[in-house]
Protein backbone atom coordinates (compact mmCIF):
# COMPACT_ATOMS: atom_id res chain seq x y z
CA UNK A 1 0.00 0.00 0.00
CA UNK A 2 3.07 2.59 0.27
CA UNK A 3 2.70 2.42 -3.71
CA UNK A 4 -0.47 3.66 -3.49
CA UNK A 5 -1.65 4.99 -7.14
CA UNK A 6 -3.10 8.77 -6.71
CA UNK A 7 -5.19 10.69 -9.30
CA UNK A 8 -6.98 14.07 -9.73
CA UNK A 9 -10.56 14.81 -9.54
CA UNK A 10 -10.99 18.57 -11.03
CA UNK A 11 -14.15 20.87 -11.22
CA UNK A 12 -12.82 23.81 -12.04
CA UNK A 13 -13.67 25.71 -9.39
CA UNK A 14 -14.19 29.83 -9.81
CA UNK A 15 -12.74 30.98 -6.19
CA UNK A 16 -14.01 34.39 -5.36
CA UNK A 17 -12.57 37.48 -7.70
CA UNK A 18 -11.89 35.04 -10.37
CA UNK A 19 -13.86 33.96 -13.70
CA UNK A 20 -14.56 31.00 -15.65
CA UNK A 21 -11.88 31.36 -17.76
CA UNK A 22 -9.80 31.41 -14.92
CA UNK A 23 -10.78 28.32 -13.70
CA UNK A 24 -11.10 26.35 -16.61
CA UNK A 25 -7.05 27.67 -17.10
CA UNK A 26 -6.30 25.85 -13.83
CA UNK A 27 -7.58 23.00 -14.54
CA UNK A 28 -5.08 22.79 -17.21
CA UNK A 29 -2.10 24.06 -15.67
CA UNK A 30 -3.30 21.36 -12.63
CA UNK A 31 -3.17 18.67 -15.01
CA UNK A 32 0.10 19.60 -16.52
CA UNK A 33 1.23 19.62 -12.87
CA UNK A 34 -0.62 15.96 -11.97
CA UNK A 35 1.55 14.88 -15.09
CA UNK A 36 4.84 15.92 -13.77
CA UNK A 37 4.50 14.97 -10.48
CA UNK A 38 3.23 11.02 -11.42
CA UNK A 39 -0.51 11.05 -10.59
CA UNK A 40 -2.02 8.14 -12.91
CA UNK A 41 -5.56 10.22 -13.59
CA UNK A 42 -6.98 13.05 -14.31
CA UNK A 43 -11.05 12.87 -14.60
CA UNK A 44 -13.71 16.63 -14.45
CA UNK A 45 -16.53 16.85 -13.45
CA UNK A 46 -20.14 18.06 -15.13
CA UNK A 47 -21.98 20.47 -12.82
CA UNK A 48 -24.59 22.36 -14.26
CA UNK A 49 -26.78 25.72 -13.18
CA UNK A 50 -23.85 26.76 -10.85
CA UNK A 51 -21.64 29.69 -11.74
CA UNK A 52 -19.03 28.40 -8.51
CA UNK A 53 -18.51 25.58 -11.08
CA UNK A 54 -17.16 25.73 -14.35
CA UNK A 55 -16.95 21.93 -15.32
CA UNK A 56 -20.11 21.59 -17.30
CA UNK A 57 -18.94 19.68 -20.52
CA UNK A 58 -16.19 16.92 -19.16
CA UNK A 59 -16.37 15.00 -23.13
CA UNK A 60 -15.41 18.72 -23.93
CA UNK A 61 -12.33 19.76 -21.33
CA UNK A 62 -10.96 16.60 -22.26
CA UNK A 63 -9.61 16.86 -25.63
CA UNK A 64 -8.10 20.04 -24.05
CA UNK A 65 -6.46 18.06 -21.46
CA UNK A 66 -5.35 15.32 -23.29
CA UNK A 67 -3.56 17.16 -26.32
CA UNK A 68 -1.84 19.02 -23.15
CA UNK A 69 -0.27 16.12 -22.02
CA UNK A 70 1.09 12.76 -23.31
CA UNK A 71 0.47 10.05 -20.75
CA UNK A 72 -1.66 10.11 -18.18
CA UNK A 73 -4.95 9.28 -18.54
CA UNK A 74 -7.86 11.64 -19.11
CA UNK A 75 -11.24 11.14 -17.85
CA UNK A 76 -15.01 12.11 -16.98
CA UNK A 77 -15.51 12.31 -13.00
CA UNK A 78 -18.17 11.53 -14.32
CA UNK A 79 -20.12 12.09 -17.21
CA UNK A 80 -23.55 12.05 -15.69
CA UNK A 81 -25.78 9.34 -18.14
CA UNK A 82 -29.67 10.16 -18.11
CA UNK A 83 -28.41 13.94 -18.92
CA UNK A 84 -27.22 12.73 -22.09
CA UNK A 85 -28.20 10.40 -25.25
CA UNK A 86 -26.61 7.34 -24.77
CA UNK A 87 -25.44 7.57 -28.47
CA UNK A 88 -23.72 10.70 -28.57
CA UNK A 89 -21.84 9.54 -25.24
CA UNK A 90 -20.78 6.73 -27.38
CA UNK A 91 -19.66 8.84 -30.24
CA UNK A 92 -18.04 11.62 -27.71
CA UNK A 93 -16.14 8.92 -26.52
CA UNK A 94 -15.31 7.03 -29.06
CA UNK A 95 -13.93 10.47 -31.23
CA UNK A 96 -11.60 10.92 -27.43
CA UNK A 97 -10.42 7.16 -27.95
CA UNK A 98 -9.29 7.75 -32.03
CA UNK A 99 -7.81 11.46 -31.35
CA UNK A 100 -5.97 10.01 -27.54
CA UNK A 101 -6.18 5.61 -27.84
CA UNK A 102 -5.28 4.23 -24.41
CA UNK A 103 -5.43 7.34 -22.43
CA UNK A 104 -9.59 7.76 -21.87
CA UNK A 105 -11.55 6.90 -19.18
CA UNK A 106 -15.48 6.66 -18.85
CA UNK A 107 -16.50 7.85 -15.56
CA UNK A 108 -20.58 7.58 -15.29
CA UNK A 109 -22.83 8.32 -12.97
CA UNK A 110 -26.34 8.77 -12.53
CA UNK A 111 -26.82 12.04 -10.24
CA UNK A 112 -28.38 15.17 -12.73
CA UNK A 113 -25.21 16.96 -11.32
CA UNK A 114 -27.37 20.50 -10.31
CA UNK A 115 -31.19 20.29 -9.96
CA UNK A 116 -33.91 18.51 -11.57
CA UNK A 117 -34.90 21.30 -13.47
CA UNK A 118 -31.80 21.85 -15.19
CA UNK A 119 -31.09 18.00 -15.83
CA UNK A 120 -34.59 17.57 -17.08
CA UNK A 121 -33.64 20.77 -19.86
CA UNK A 122 -30.63 18.87 -20.74
CA UNK A 123 -32.95 15.90 -21.29
CA UNK A 124 -36.64 16.08 -21.50
CA UNK A 125 -37.04 12.68 -21.66
CA UNK A 126 -35.14 11.61 -18.82
CA UNK A 127 -37.91 9.65 -16.17
CA UNK A 128 -34.78 9.85 -13.22
CA UNK A 129 -35.79 5.99 -12.90
CA UNK A 130 -32.94 3.57 -12.40
CA UNK A 131 -35.00 1.23 -15.15
CA UNK A 132 -34.03 3.92 -17.63
CA UNK A 133 -30.65 3.93 -16.43
CA UNK A 134 -29.47 0.47 -16.64
CA UNK A 135 -31.55 0.57 -20.10
CA UNK A 136 -29.53 3.69 -21.36
CA UNK A 137 -26.23 1.58 -20.25
CA UNK A 138 -26.93 -1.46 -22.32
CA UNK A 139 -27.09 1.07 -24.86
CA UNK A 140 -23.72 2.31 -24.60
CA UNK A 141 -22.28 -1.16 -24.78
CA UNK A 142 -24.28 -1.89 -27.72
CA UNK A 143 -22.99 1.59 -29.19
CA UNK A 144 -19.40 0.47 -28.49
CA UNK A 145 -19.83 -3.04 -29.63
CA UNK A 146 -21.05 -2.13 -32.71
CA UNK A 147 -24.17 -4.54 -32.05
CA UNK A 148 -26.61 -1.96 -31.94
CA UNK A 149 -29.52 -1.85 -34.25
CA UNK A 150 -33.02 -1.29 -35.33
CA UNK A 151 -36.01 -2.86 -37.84
CA UNK A 152 -34.27 -0.68 -39.84
CA UNK A 153 -30.71 -1.59 -39.65
CA UNK A 154 -27.95 -1.03 -37.87
CA UNK A 155 -26.50 1.96 -35.46
CA UNK A 156 -23.33 2.99 -36.13
CA UNK A 157 -21.27 5.24 -33.04
CA UNK A 158 -18.85 7.02 -35.19
CA UNK A 159 -15.86 6.96 -35.67
CA UNK A 160 -15.12 3.05 -35.04
CA UNK A 161 -12.18 3.40 -33.08
CA UNK A 162 -10.66 0.04 -32.61
CA UNK A 163 -10.45 0.70 -28.95
CA UNK A 164 -13.05 1.74 -26.59
CA UNK A 165 -12.43 4.13 -23.26
CA UNK A 166 -12.31 2.52 -19.90
CA UNK A 167 -15.50 2.70 -18.16
CA UNK A 168 -15.81 3.06 -14.35
CA UNK A 169 -19.30 3.37 -12.62
CA UNK A 170 -18.89 6.31 -9.79
CA UNK A 171 -20.88 4.89 -7.04
CA UNK A 172 -21.28 5.73 -3.41
CA UNK A 173 -23.99 2.96 -2.53
CA UNK A 174 -24.48 -0.53 -2.91
CA UNK A 175 -26.87 -0.55 -5.63
CA UNK A 176 -24.24 1.52 -7.87
CA UNK A 177 -21.59 -1.06 -6.85
CA UNK A 178 -24.09 -3.97 -8.57
CA UNK A 179 -24.51 -2.17 -11.31
CA UNK A 180 -20.74 -1.91 -12.07
CA UNK A 181 -20.67 -5.78 -11.22
CA UNK A 182 -23.78 -6.63 -13.72
CA UNK A 183 -21.55 -4.57 -16.72
CA UNK A 184 -18.29 -5.66 -15.69
CA UNK A 185 -16.66 -2.22 -15.38
CA UNK A 186 -14.62 -0.79 -12.86
CA UNK A 187 -16.04 1.30 -9.82
CA UNK A 188 -15.09 4.48 -8.37
CA UNK A 189 -16.28 4.60 -4.99
CA UNK A 190 -17.42 8.43 -4.58
CA UNK A 191 -16.47 8.79 -1.16
CA UNK A 192 -16.41 12.79 -1.48
CA UNK A 193 -19.56 12.77 -1.98
CA UNK A 194 -20.95 10.14 0.59
CA UNK A 195 -18.39 10.18 3.64
CA UNK A 196 -20.60 7.15 5.61
CA UNK A 197 -19.81 4.81 1.94
CA UNK A 198 -18.33 2.01 3.59
CA UNK A 199 -15.83 -0.98 2.40
CA UNK A 200 -18.71 -2.99 1.75
CA UNK A 201 -19.76 -1.19 -1.48
CA UNK A 202 -16.30 -2.80 -2.87
CA UNK A 203 -17.31 -5.79 -1.23
CA UNK A 204 -20.61 -6.20 -2.75
CA UNK A 205 -19.22 -5.50 -6.18
CA UNK A 206 -16.19 -8.18 -6.10
CA UNK A 207 -19.10 -10.47 -5.20
CA UNK A 208 -20.94 -9.44 -8.10
CA UNK A 209 -18.52 -9.25 -11.05
CA UNK A 210 -19.21 -10.79 -13.84
CA UNK A 211 -15.82 -10.20 -16.23
CA UNK A 212 -16.57 -7.80 -19.69
CA UNK A 213 -14.12 -7.75 -22.31
CA UNK A 214 -13.01 -3.93 -20.41
CA UNK A 215 -11.92 -5.76 -17.35
CA UNK A 216 -11.09 -9.39 -16.56
CA UNK A 217 -11.56 -9.33 -12.78
CA UNK A 218 -12.92 -6.49 -10.60
CA UNK A 219 -11.11 -2.95 -10.35
CA UNK A 220 -12.02 -0.56 -7.52
CA UNK A 221 -10.73 2.63 -6.91
CA UNK A 222 -11.88 5.64 -3.97
CA UNK A 223 -12.35 9.16 -4.44
CA UNK A 224 -12.22 11.67 -1.53
CA UNK A 225 -11.13 15.56 -0.88
CA UNK A 226 -7.82 16.13 0.19
CA UNK A 227 -6.25 18.89 1.66
CA UNK A 228 -2.67 18.81 2.22
CA UNK A 229 -0.28 21.52 3.75
CA UNK A 230 3.08 22.30 5.04
CA UNK A 231 1.72 23.28 8.77
CA UNK A 232 -1.49 22.06 10.71
CA UNK A 233 -2.82 25.86 10.57
CA UNK A 234 -2.84 26.13 7.08
CA UNK A 235 -4.28 22.83 6.93
CA UNK A 236 -6.94 23.98 9.38
CA UNK A 237 -7.78 27.10 6.97
CA UNK A 238 -8.41 25.11 3.73
CA UNK A 239 -10.46 23.01 5.79
CA UNK A 240 -12.38 26.03 7.38
CA UNK A 241 -12.90 27.09 3.42
CA UNK A 242 -14.50 23.43 2.59
CA UNK A 243 -16.36 22.92 5.35
CA UNK A 244 -18.17 26.41 4.63
CA UNK A 245 -18.20 25.46 0.53
CA UNK A 246 -20.09 22.37 1.81
CA UNK A 247 -22.58 23.80 4.06
CA UNK A 248 -23.46 25.93 1.51
CA UNK A 249 -24.29 23.55 -1.07
CA UNK A 250 -26.30 21.51 1.42
CA UNK A 251 -28.41 24.63 1.88
CA UNK A 252 -29.06 24.78 -1.65
CA UNK A 253 -26.67 27.76 -2.56
CA UNK A 254 -23.89 27.61 -5.02
CA UNK A 255 -22.88 31.00 -5.82
CA UNK A 256 -21.36 33.89 -3.92
CA UNK A 257 -20.11 32.52 -1.31
CA UNK A 258 -17.60 35.71 0.10
CA UNK A 259 -13.94 36.12 0.30
CA UNK A 260 -11.59 34.35 1.73
CA UNK A 261 -11.29 36.83 4.84
CA UNK A 262 -15.41 36.45 5.16
CA UNK A 263 -15.18 32.75 5.39
CA UNK A 264 -12.51 32.61 7.98
CA UNK A 265 -13.88 34.81 10.24
CA UNK A 266 -17.61 32.48 10.18
CA UNK A 267 -19.00 31.31 12.65
CA UNK A 268 -20.77 28.57 12.00
CA UNK A 269 -24.57 27.79 13.76
CA UNK A 270 -25.02 25.30 15.54
CA UNK A 271 -27.06 23.81 12.70
CA UNK A 272 -23.82 23.97 10.75
CA UNK A 273 -21.77 22.54 12.76
CA UNK A 274 -23.47 19.57 12.66
CA UNK A 275 -23.54 19.39 9.13
CA UNK A 276 -19.64 20.05 9.12
CA UNK A 277 -19.63 16.87 11.77
CA UNK A 278 -21.61 14.79 9.36
CA UNK A 279 -19.28 15.14 6.82
CA UNK A 280 -16.16 14.73 8.26
CA UNK A 281 -15.82 11.55 6.31
CA UNK A 282 -15.70 13.10 3.08
CA UNK A 283 -12.47 14.94 3.64
CA UNK A 284 -8.87 14.25 4.69
CA UNK A 285 -6.55 17.40 5.58
CA UNK A 286 -3.60 17.58 7.57
CA UNK A 287 0.41 17.58 6.91
CA UNK A 288 1.44 15.36 4.32
CA UNK A 289 2.59 13.04 6.80
CA UNK A 290 -0.78 13.17 8.69
CA UNK A 291 -2.46 12.97 4.94
CA UNK A 292 -0.76 9.95 4.28
CA UNK A 293 -1.18 7.72 7.18
CA UNK A 294 -5.08 8.66 7.12
CA UNK A 295 -5.64 7.77 3.10
CA UNK A 296 -3.17 4.86 3.72
CA UNK A 297 -5.39 3.81 6.74
CA UNK A 298 -8.33 4.12 4.21
CA UNK A 299 -7.57 2.67 1.34
CA UNK A 300 -6.53 -0.58 3.22
CA UNK A 301 -9.82 -0.61 4.80
CA UNK A 302 -11.72 -0.72 1.46
CA UNK A 303 -9.19 -2.74 -0.27
CA UNK A 304 -8.13 -0.84 -2.74
CA UNK A 305 -4.43 0.34 -4.53
CA UNK A 306 -5.60 3.42 -5.84
CA UNK A 307 -7.52 7.09 -4.84
CA UNK A 308 -8.65 9.80 -6.58
CA UNK A 309 -8.48 12.65 -4.76
CA UNK A 310 -10.45 16.29 -4.80
CA UNK A 311 -8.76 19.46 -3.85
CA UNK A 312 -10.99 22.40 -3.27
CA UNK A 313 -8.98 24.77 -1.69
CA UNK A 314 -9.25 28.64 -1.02
CA UNK A 315 -5.99 29.94 -2.84
CA UNK A 316 -4.84 27.94 -6.68
CA UNK A 317 -1.47 27.85 -5.02
CA UNK A 318 -2.14 26.04 -1.59
CA UNK A 319 -4.11 23.38 -3.87
CA UNK A 320 -1.33 23.32 -6.45
CA UNK A 321 1.19 22.90 -2.89
CA UNK A 322 -1.65 20.17 -1.91
CA UNK A 323 -0.95 18.00 -5.22
CA UNK A 324 2.63 18.53 -4.62
CA UNK A 325 2.69 18.06 -1.33
CA UNK A 326 0.82 14.53 -1.21
CA UNK A 327 3.34 13.81 -4.48
CA UNK A 328 6.55 13.70 -1.83
CA UNK A 329 4.74 12.46 0.51
CA UNK A 330 3.81 9.18 -1.74
CA UNK A 331 7.17 9.22 -3.61
CA UNK A 332 5.49 9.58 -6.99
CA UNK A 333 7.31 9.28 -10.06
CA UNK A 334 6.04 11.01 -13.86
CA UNK A 335 6.33 8.06 -16.39
CA UNK A 336 9.58 8.21 -18.33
Amino acid sequence: MSKLKLGVLDQSIVTQGKTAIDAVEETIATVKLAEKLGYSRFWVSEHHNSSFIAGSTPEVLMVKLADETRRIRIGSGGIMLPNHSALKVAENFRMLETLFPGRIDLGIGRAPGGDRITAALLNPSNDFSEESYLQQLAYLQQFFRDTAATRYGPILAVPQAPTIPSQWILSSSGGSSKIAAQFGMGLAVARFINGFAQPDVVETYRRNFEPSSQFSKPHALLSISVLCAETEEEAQKMRKFLDYVLVQFEQGKFDNFGDEAYIQKYQFSLAEQERIHRNRGRVISGTKEEVKEKLLALANDFGVDEVIVSTMANHSLNRMRSFELLAEAFELKALA
